[in-house]
């Protein structure tokens, strides 16, 4: 069911790239080029990109230029859970964060970029993103701009701490906000260079097994707290849930900040996949 490529099966130091991010994250067109940054920032960092998605009856681990231009806003979005029942009826697959993990784990991969994480969203109702189970779970180190806004930030860190996930401050304290810089809760010690990431997570999982986030705070910050609850509210009184919330209130925020949370989102999400290259480098020695 899983196809790596040549040039991923050969390489020491790999970093593996979600697929939803492209197909939902920004409007169509869009994403591919913010795909195409992600594996090129990589590159420049002297690692190997892994582009993960579901294509043809096959989970795919390193896409081609042209296998990236097929994941358009149609494509299903992948879960954990929706990865078999996608390579069975041989739908074209976007993986979400915690779909690209469980790929990843099976690929022996240990490490990510990616945008923000999901995590416990806010409200009452019972709602935890699958990425952080895949993240207690999976060895990898996962660089992200914390977890996405539109989350509850604070109850999401303390679930990161119950699942016994360290999070790692890339030169910060407080864990970024995805938009914003500051104001998160705090890391749980904060990291100056890529080695030091590298020794603490051979350590980690040596001992405890599961995944590391590494908080790299976004390049541009921006407060658009007002704006997430204003989507937050409009979906709700739309009866939108589940997977189609978080496009639906990123579109919002695109739209209502004039574009600027789209370049933020954008020059955020190149940044990590860097940052996850530069340290998928340092741990290959």
């Amino acid at each position: 069911m899983i196809r790596v490529s040549d040039e991923v099966r050969e390489a020491r130091a790999v970093v593996a790239l979600e697929t939803t991010i492209v197909a939902h994250g920004f409007p169509p067109g869009d994403g591919v080029e913010v795909g195409l940054e992600s594996e090129r920032r990589v590159r420049e960092s002297g690692a190997v990109p892994a582009t993960i998605g579901v294509l043809d009856g096959e989970i795919r681990v390193g896409l081609t230029a042209e296998e990236l231009e097929r994941f358009g806003p149609e494509a299903r979005k992948v879960s954990p859970r929706d990865l078999a029942p996608c390579v069975a009826s041989g739908e074209t697959g976007a993986t979400t964060v915690g779909g690209t993990l469980a790929v990843a784990r099976a690929a022996g991969i240990h490490f990510m970029g990616t945008g923000g994480i999901g995590g416990v969203h806010r409200g009452t109702r019972f709602d935890i993103s699958a990425d952080l189970l895949e993240l207690s779970r999976s060895p990898v180190v996962v660089v992200s701009s914390g977890v996405k806004s539109l989350l509850d930030v604070d109850a999401t860190a303390e679930m990161l701490e119950t699942l016994s996930v360290p999070v790692l401050g890339w030169r910060t304290d407080t864990m970024p906000r995805f938009y914003d810089a500051a104001g998160g809760p705090p890391v749980s010690q904060r990291i100056e260079t890529a080695d030091e990431v590298a020794a603490i997570a051979r350590a980690h999982w040596e001992l405890v097994g599961c995944g590391v986030l590494l908080a790299n705070p976004p390049p541009e910050s921006v407060d658009v707290e007002y704006l997430i609850e204003s989507a937050l509210a409009e979906a709700e009184d739309l009866g939108t849930t589940g997977q189609g919330l978080t496009p639906f209130v990123l579109a919002r925020l695109h739209e209502e900040s004039g574009g600027r949370t789209l370049t933020v989102n954008r020059d955020l999400a190149a940044a990590n996949a860097g940052l996850a290259g530069e340290v998928a480098v340092a741990y290959a020695g």
